[in-house]
């Protein structure tokens, strides 16, 4: 492929995965605060506590194999109908297994109704069993615009199904039925987008060259997916489902903020660099622009949105939902930084590195575990505020092996990376000096986001940005980032 077709691709595929993560993160914020008007924190953290089991469940049933079939140079047939076959198998088994251990799960928390709720909540992994290969067909071939098109749909019916029922007093229920509808909804566009069907043939030899890649990448998810839901489970067996649910609506805006960059970049980050893994100083090249690009859009919204959260979730969620503010801030600070360790993720997972990226991952979450049982003593705030600095200071870790597959040196990735926490972090001191002695908290919030883009925007055009000058040019059509 030319240097100049994959820029077109690339540029393409980062323009609809920012609309399409941009569109999702919007329709989620509407809902979401119709839906936190409506529930209480306890409905929220009913269903938090059934989280860690359907994420690593369906963790296992995708067992790793949407990047193995992303990176395989010569896809067959074969290949994505032996991973079809195996992820639905592995779903259904999961779920029965899971069915039975409803009544220790609901023990566990001491949460009698739990043992309902999660019988219906875990369908949702068996639904997305269906179409693993299907969405590996849609991410290999970079069609953004498609999962776009798919997660806009999904997440305005489902939404709106979910407020009738929570207006009608389902509570944690609407919350239930409103994910399964999403997930039902989105894996059946799948299968709409993608040409690809599968054939009653259950040969799963083809399986076999893909073991040694993905076991290492299923291994690694399933750690990350016990560290972002170990929260929930620590606070659901030590706390109340109040706390539970406080936790939850923080870590819920700080997903929604991270993952629209994440997603974005995640979007075309593994494809676009498996292209140019066999040349370093090209995938260098193409890491670095990505390193800019991601920490320009990350830092302003990240460290803005916990500028802004006083404000947001009085405005929109009320009174009742304050105390959550301070966790948002302190999640806020490592959500910045998230996407990042996402880009380096990919970068490994390119390379057909997945060991470094399951030696990485397994270490950090083992250290965190430990961390969090010993800490939660302390409180949420404190078991929220060690977790931030732990990740942060394994930044340095993330970048050794960066280092080791790129040649990047410290202080290129310190210069693509402090440029924009710096703008970000002057904006947002000097609007904060502006909007003190506002006393409408209206206008507080809509002066805040408006002095702070217009102060991010005009400081990064006087230190001549050039991913901001690329962004603005691609934009109004005139260059291919």
């Amino acid at each position: 492929m030319s240097n100049k077709s994959l820029k077109e691709r690339t540029a393409k595929g980062l323009l609809w995965g920012g609309l399409g993560n941009g569109i999702l993160q919007v329709l989620n914020l509407v809902f979401g605060i119709f839906l936190a008007r409506l529930l209480t924190p306890a409905d929220y953290g009913m269903v938090g506590m059934l989280a860690i089991f359907s994420a690593v469940a369906g963790t296992i049933q995708e067992s790793g194999f949407t990047n193995a079939l992303v990176n395989k140079q010569d896809i067959t047939h074969k290949d994505y109908n032996a991973v079809f076959w195996f992820s639905t198998i592995a779903g259904v088994t999961l779920y029965i297994i899971l069915f039975f251990c409803a009544p220790l799960i609901a023990n566990y928390y001491n949460q009698p109704e739990l043992t309902r709720l999660s019988r219906i909540y875990f369908l949702g992994f068996v639904i997305s069993s269906t179409a693993t290969s299907h969405n590996a067909y849609l991410f290999r071939n970079l069609m953004t615009k498609e999962k776009a098109i798919a997660q806009a749909y999904a997440i305005s019916i489902s939404c709106i199904i979910g407020i009738i029922m929570a207006y009608n007093n389902m509570g944690y229920w609407g919350l239930t039925i409103q994910s399964l509808i999403y997930v039902s909804i989105i894996n059946l566009s799948f299968w709409y987008f993608s040409s690809w069907r599968p054939s009653i043939e259950f040969d799963f030899r083809p399986l076999k060259q893909f073991f040694s890649f993905s076991v290492k990448i299923l291994l690694t998810n399933i750690f990350t997916q016990i560290n972002n839901n170990i929260f929930s489970t620590i606070i659901g067996l030590k706390f109340t489902p109040h706390s539970v649910g406080l936790y939850t609506q923080a870590n819920k805006w700080n997903n929604m903020g991270s993952m629209l960059i994440s997603g974005t970049i995640n979007s075309v980050a593994q494809p676009v660099m498996s292209q140019t893994c066999n040349d370093r100083d090209r995938l260098l090249n193409i890491f670095r622009k990505m390193l800019r690009f991601t920490s320009y859009l990350s830092f302003p919204a990240m460290f803005g949105l916990a500028f802004i959260a006083p404000e947001f979730i009085f405005i929109t969620l009320k009174e009742k939902w304050m105390a959550c503010v301070p966790l948002l801030q302190i999640l806020c600070i490592w959500g910045a930084f998230l996407p990042i360790t996402t880009l380096c993720s990919n970068l490994f997972i390119s390379k057909g590195k997945s060991n470094l990226n399951l030696i990485n991952n397994v270490s950090l979450g083992l250290i965190q575990i430990l961390i969090l049982l010993i800490s939660y003593k302390y409180g949420i705030v404190v078991m929220i505020t060690i977790y931030v600095i732990i990740n942060l200071l394994w930044m340095f870790f993330w970048y050794f092996l960066v280092k080791k597959e790129t040649g990047l040196k410290f202080h290129d990735a310190l210069k693509d990376i402090s440029l924009y926490a710096l703008a970000s972090i002057a904006a947002i001191a000097i609007s904060s000096v502006i909007t003190r002695n506002i006393e409408s908290v209206f206008l507080v919030l809509i002066s805040k986001i408006f002095i702070t883009a217009t102060l991010y925007t005009g400081l990064l055009w006087l230190l001549k940005s050039k991913i901001q000058k690329e962004v603005l040019l691609y934009i109004f059509k005139k260059r291919v980032l």
